[in-house]
């Protein structure tokens, strides 16, 4: 029986239930935590940070969340929009002039935000070491024309969206995301979530298991010619979670390292209305943008129907995320999963180290989630 750690207030301890139960179902290293009004409620972990399971996991332990690190990069963005540094209506040529080569002139920022830039892959083949030089691959993407017309639908931007927002930010203020973020975000806070990650948090970072996974697909996503340009070019594949060179490197997209605890913490003032925890991040303005639906249709590379708002995922029939209008979310590869619920206060998160072949949230995060409304609701 797994030993779970941490604390659960009264009235939540039907997360921990569903926290529990999780690891009778398989889990080998996780955490979860939701966050009230500001206020932790629930800051759990359990398991084994390795696959031989000899190291447990610890309260300090941090893991590769993938694409929950999108969340992230998107805050980041909004901040710059809600200090008037940038415009999510402007042209991103105004803000990256290369960026308008090849008929792109009239994409938008928050076209990059939903995923409806058209730039979803690359039309060439990059080699994996090319995928670390951020100058060249930001050249390249520039310079390609958009798959479809931007802004008239979505193709999911999994690894190009954290170089794309990355470059305007870094065009905008000179930092990079990593740094911006560090600086600006969770510093303030205080919340152990790293976009680049410094060698001396490497002891504590959880080994993924990813024997479930060879590259990030759905094995029942239908046959699109979408989906196979998109595959042509430019996969990595799970291990490189692993080493020390992906630790290292910043890709906005798909390398953040924390646990539920941080993830909850920073999203919990976007949760708030952009302030919380003695920080303000976004003005209550800037917070309602995020539930404008920019596309609402089928995805033709995650294979199946998405409702995206700016920078993130919107609750839809498909992705019951919340009883309520006003929520958020998006998730990483494997099982990872983060819910903003602006209605209700509320966020939650769930990482974990055994990756599940569903590109999109699996039983485990889903059970955390259900438990999680349900205890709010009674409160």
């Amino acid at each position: 029986m797994v030993d779970i750690q941490g604390t659960c207030d009264a009235g939540y301890g039907s997360v921990r239930d569903a926290f529990e139960k999780n690891f009778e179902m398989g889990d080998l290293g996780a955490t979860c935590a939701v966050v009230v009004d500001g206020e932790t409620v629930v800051d759990l972990w359990g398991g084994t940070a390795d696959v031989a399971g000899d190291q447990i996991w610890e309260r300090d332990t941090i893991v590769n969340v993938w694409s929950t690190t999108k969340t992230m990069a998107a805050l980041c963005v909004l901040m710059l929009h809600d200090r008037g540094a940038l415009d999510v209506d402007q042209p991103v040529a105004d803000l990256w002039p290369e960026f308008a080569e090849n008929g792109k002139e009239a994409v938008l920022v928050r076209h990059l935000l939903s995923h409806s830039a058209g730039l979803p892959g690359f039309d060439a083949p990059i080699e994996e070491d090319q995928l670390f030089d951020w100058d060249y691959v930001c050249a390249r993407l520039a310079s390609q024309a958009p798959w479809w017309t931007p802004g008239t639908k979505s193709g999911y931007h999994s690894m190009t969206q954290g170089w794309l927002l990355g470059e305007v930010l870094r065009r905008v203020d000179g930092r990079t995301m990593g740094t911006f973020f560090a600086e600006e975000v969770t510093g303030p806070i205080g919340a152990d979530f790293h976009i680049g990650l410094a060698d001396e948090h490497f002891s504590r970072v959880a080994e993924l298991d990813t024997a479930g996974v060879e590259a990030p697909r759905m094995d029942d996503r239908p046959h699109s010619e979408m989906a196979e340009r998109f595959e042509a070019h430019g996969r990595m594949g799970a291990e490189i979670g692993n080493t020390d060179r992906w630790r290292r490197a910043e890709f906005p997209a798909a390398n953040g390292h924390g646990n539920a605890r941080s993830v909850a913490e920073v999203h919990s003032v976007l949760a708030c209305g952009g302030a919380a925890r003695g920080t303000t991040l976004l003005s209550p303005e800037t917070v309602e943008r995020i539930f404008e639906v920019q596309t609402d249709d089928h995805d033709p590379i995650l294979g199946g129907p998405i409702r995206y708002g700016l920078g993130f995922g919107l609750p839809s029939e498909s992705m019951p995320i919340s009883p309520n209008r006003r929520a958020c979310f998006w998730g990483g590869w494997g099982g990872s999963l983060a819910v903003i619920d602006v209605e209700a206060g509320m966020s939650v998160a769930y990482m974990m180290n055994r990756m599940s072949s569903e590109l999109r949230f699996d039983g485990r995060a889903g059970r955390i989630l259900m438990a999680a409304h349900a205890a709010r609701s009674a409160s």
